[in-house]
Formats: C-alpha cells, structure tokens, sequence
C-alpha cells in the first residue's frame, strides 16, 4: 500500500497537477489580497458614485474581452492540452488563435467607438471607456489557454502577480482624490498589457512555438471549435458582468457601487478556490482520453471536496458580514453588507456547478447542452434583473446573480447524473 501511494506522489503526473495547483494557489492568494489592499482605500478616496462609475465602465469593457477570448479559454486549452507533445499542431493552434483574436480585438474597438458615442450616458464620460479598454488589448496579447493546455500554470501566476502588482503600488502612487479616478483604469490597463506583452516574448522564446500565417481551414476549425464555448460565454456574461451594468442603466453610480462593492469581496473569496477548476481542467481532458471510468470517478472525488470547503466557508461570510463590510469598505457602503451575504451563495454554486458544467459537460464533448443551460439560466437573469433591480436596487442586483447561478447548478447536475449516473455507478468506488 505505502508502495503505491509512494509511486503516485513520485509520478510526473502528480508532480504535475501539484505544481500547477499551488502556483495558481498563490495567485490566488495574490488575486485575493491585491484587491483587499486597493479596495479599502479606494471606496474610501473615490466614494460610492466614482468608484460605481468604474464598476460600470469595467462591467462595459468586459463583454469586449468576452468578444475577444472567443472560448478560447476553454476550446483551445482542450486542443492544446490533446496535442501538447506536437509542437507542430501547438504552433498552429496558437497561430490560428492569435490572428482571430486580434480581428475580434479590432472588432471590439470599433463597437465600443459606435457605442460610447452614439449615447449620451456613455458620451459625457468617454475617456473612461477608451482609457479601460487597455484591458481588452492586454488580455487579447496574453495566451492563457496555452499556458493551462501545456499545463505550465507557473508562468500565468508570475505574470498576473506583476500586472497586479504594479497596479496595486501605482494606484497608492497616483490616486488621491475623487477627481483622480481615471487612473484607476488607465493603470489597470497598463498592468494587462505588461502582462500580456510579457507572456507573448515567453511562449515564442521558451516554448518552441512559431508563427506562421494560418490557412483558412485552420481558422474556419477554430472559430467553429469555440463557437458553442463562445455563445455559452456570452450568455453566461449576462449574469456576471451585465449585473452592474444592468444595474448602472435602471439606477445610478451610487447603487452601482453599493452592488459593485460587496461583489468584489465576494469575487476575491471565489479566487480561493479557482485554482482547482483550472489546473483541473486539462488533467481532466487527459484522463478522459486514456480512461472514462478513471475520469468519472476522479470528477465524484472532486465534487464531494469542493462542496465541504464551499459549504464551510459560505457560513463564515455570513456571519462576518457586518465586520468585512465596516472595515473592508467603510460607514459609506454599510449597504453592502447584505450584498455580500446573498451573493456568498455564489460560491456554492459556482464552486460545485462548474464541475459539472465545465469539467464533465465540456471535457465530454457536450458543448451544445451546455450552450442549452447557459442559455436558459441568462434568460432568468434578464428577466430577474428587470424585476427585482427596480424594486430592490443593489439587493436586488445581488439576488439577480444569483438565481441564474443556482439554476445551472440543479440543470447541469441533472443532466450529468442522467447521462453517467455518476453517483450510482461508481458509488462504491
């Protein structure tokens, strides 16, 4: 016995999946205390209504960087995952990627253009939107997907802990005054250009992988590769990024900020535990192609971790509320506190139901179901939002991301169970 667990903890294999998880354990941990640094200090200089107006802006800004990844967070990670050992195919992937993703960059800009200023709610504060969309670019230039498909996750957390860095020491630097909030996004953006820039020079010099002009077939793959993950992405933005934008256009900054405040505690929580689903993600896809079985069974090992640690620490937010509202945000955003209580459910949701969603629907090759359940869970969101936003406000922001959350936990739970009857055919194992 003591033979085999030497040999597993010894295998290249387990090597592999550890180093990845605490390298993406320590960006985390970097994505978690960042915002914790910058947050307090922020709301407090800026206020509820400038800091809601760059919630607002970057929610804006963020279905431009959906436009661009394309799914390809997910669809090329798979491919690049299935063929890391041909460096010829890798070559051609991150060829063909790279040029569709730079089309839909310009693509990008060119809406934004039409859109700021053909209304006058984004006109009167243009700079914002133009000095944001930095994150767009540096987030089109830095190759995620092939970081997690050769699954050498230790560049993407070197890479994102300097971007953050030099965003977090710039906006003490810089920001002083409520009037100074235009640097905020002109720094974020300049930190996901670093980045992406960096991440660009790394791939080409150290991974052996070349450019070279795609053919038309290529591209025509790809595109068709992510256009499920794509759909199911956009969708899928309804309900996380759209919420304080949705909320911007029915209300006012203020409330934005309210909402935006409590969401972005809520969203360093979350990080604690994305380590696991993205160094997951390809060693799942790896498996499955040796062994469905071995796959299923190591999906039901991990449903069953995730929910115990989700579950333990939704009831710590709960009832710290009021502490990290007061000393976290300030006396001015005592009204995030029971955003930051509803939304606490998210990471339940979010924690178990993208198992099911990405890890097995995806990883089985089930795209099309889940655009389905994508689909149906960004219907209620939009339907929830425009009810209970008008009525509530930020309370009723909070509780329109979480509806939708849920829904696809109960859908994409339902639909695993009945395809693979994961609970009952390999419940002894």
């Amino acid at each position: 016995m003591f033979y085999r667990v030497e040999k597993i903890l010894l295998s290249p294999t387990y090597k592999t999946l550890v180093e990845n998880f605490l390298s993406l354990s320590f960006l985390q941990v970097a994505n978690y205390i960042f915002p914790l640094i910058t947050l307090p200090y922020l709301v407090r200089v800026l206020g509820p209504e400038k800091y809601g107006l760059i919630a607002f802006a970057q929610a804006f800004i963020g279905y431009f960087q959906i436009l661009t990844d394309y799914g390809f967070n997910l669809s090329a990670t798979r491919e690049i995952s299935i063929n890391r050992e041909n460096k010829e195919k890798v070559s051609e992937i991150f060829s063909s990627v790279m040029i569709i993703k730079f089309f839909l960059l310009l693509l990008s800009f060119g809406l934004m253009s039409i859109i700021v200023f053909s209304f006058k709610k984004f006109r009167q504060d243009w700079l914002i939107y133009y000095l944001a969309f930095g994150m767009v670019l540096g987030q089109t230039l830095f190759p995620i997907w092939l970081f997690q498909g050769m699954e050498r996750m230790k560049y993407i957390t070197f890479l994102n802990v300097l971007a953050k860095l030099i965003f977090t020491i710039a906006i003490f630097i810089f920001v002083k005054k409520s009037s100074d909030y235009l640097y905020v996004p002109l720094l974020n953006s300049l930190g996901f250009i670093v980045a992406g820039v960096l991440a660009l020079w790394i791939v080409l010099k150290d991974f052996g992988v070349l450019f070279r002009i795609p053919s038309f077939v290529n591209l025509k793959y790809h595109l068709k590769e992510g256009w499920y993950i794509f759909i199911s992405t956009i969708i899928a933005s309804i309900y996380v990024t759209s919420i304080p934008f949705i909320t911007g256009l029915l209300t006012n900054n203020t409330i934005v900020g309210f909402y935006a405040a409590g969401e972005k505690i809520i969203k360093s929580a979350e990080g604690i535990f994305s380590p696991l689903s993205t160094t997951v993600y390809p060693h799942i896809a790896e498996i499955k192609n040796k062994s469905t079985e071995h796959a299923l069974i190591f999906i039901k090992k991990l449903i069953k971790v995730v929910a115990i640690f989700t579950f333990i620490f939704v009831l710590f937010l709960v009832f710290t509320a009021d502490y990290l509202s007061a000393i976290v945000l300030g006396k001015h955003f005592k009204e995030s506190t029971d955003v930051i209580r509803i939304l606490s459910v998210l990471i339940i949701a979010k924690g178990i139901g993208h198992i099911f969603l990405i890890q097995t629907m995806l990883n089985f090759g089930y795209d099309k179901y889940v655009f389905k359940i994508v689909l149906i869970a960004g219907m209620s969101s939009i339907i929830s939002s425009f009810f209970f936003i008008p009525i509530f406000l930020h309370i009723g922001s909070a509780i329109s991301a979480v509806l939708p959350e849920l829904l696809m936990l109960i859908l994409s739970a339902s639909f695993v169970e009945k395809k693979f009857r994961l609970f009952k055919k390999i419940g002894k194992k």
